[in-house]
């Protein structure tokens, strides 16, 4: 019999990150290592904690991510949503719970793009009289 697994997309910046939960002990796998080895704060790795802790499956599931683009505290943040979404897919009643703490919305802000005849998307060059 196959193994039940739960997947989903999470992202955040330029950040993608693909989720696989599948029960297990609590083992926590960011793109081949250990999520504290990848993700290096302690902040970061509690904020991909925060929706097993609040929805109580932190020994339920094992949690394998794969990451691109951006850098670790967006990567940080998509898996977060990735985790969330996965974790919908596994039981639908944990919406309300998720979403009333905001662990469901997608954080719309990106980089704003650079502007011609600025030095930066605001930063003008030095002005000069002479």
């Amino acid at each position: 019999m196959a193994e039940v697994r739960y997947f989903a997309v999470g992202r955040r910046k330029e950040s993608v990150a693909q989720v696989w939960l599948s029960p297990g002990s609590g083992l926590r796998i960011v793109n081949g290592s250990s999520m504290i080895d990848y993700l290096k704060r302690d902040s970061l790795a509690m904020l991909v904690e925060q929706p097993f802790q609040l929805t109580e499956t932190t020994d339920k599931f094992d949690m394998v991510a794969k990451t691109n683009g951006g850098g670790i505290s967006g990567q940080a943040g998509a898996i977060r949503l990735g985790v969330c979404r996965a974790l919908l897919q596994y039981n639908g009643e944990l919406r309300k719970l998720l979403k009333s703490h905001g662990l469901l919305t997608r954080d719309p802000r990106e980089k704003e793009r650079k502007k011609y005849g600025l030095a930066k998307r605001r930063k003008r060059f030095q002005f000069s009289k002479r």
